[in-house]
């Protein structure tokens, strides 16, 4: 359960991350996904705004993409890419 807690954390993380590079992970439907490279543009309360690299094209997501696993997003710190919030666990049969 998505808590208000986690989407003012998230949208606090964010607001540091403006400027970065990041790749957003996502799926498009009947086994297909995309991996993009983009840079996050701006947050806003409900939102935050990322342009893609390739396109120079400005998309929005909504922090509960996020939480939701609709998208995934890992930041580059400089070194190498990080998720922007950590994977799931894996469940054990």
């Amino acid at each position: 359960m998505i808590c208000q807690k986690d989407i003012t954390n998230l949208k606090t993380d964010i607001d540091e991350k403006i400027g970065q590079k990041i790749i957003v992970k996502g799926s498009l439907g009947r086994s297909k996904s995309f991996s993009k490279e983009a840079t996050i543009e701006k947050a806003y309360p409900n939102l935050f705004i990322i342009k893609f690299d390739e396109n120079n094209r400005n998309v929005s997501y909504s922090y509960t993409d996020i939480l939701t696993r609709t998208i995934e997003v890992d930041v580059f710190d400089g070194n190498k890419y990080n998720p922007l919030i950590p994977p799931l666990p894996a469940l054990e049969a």
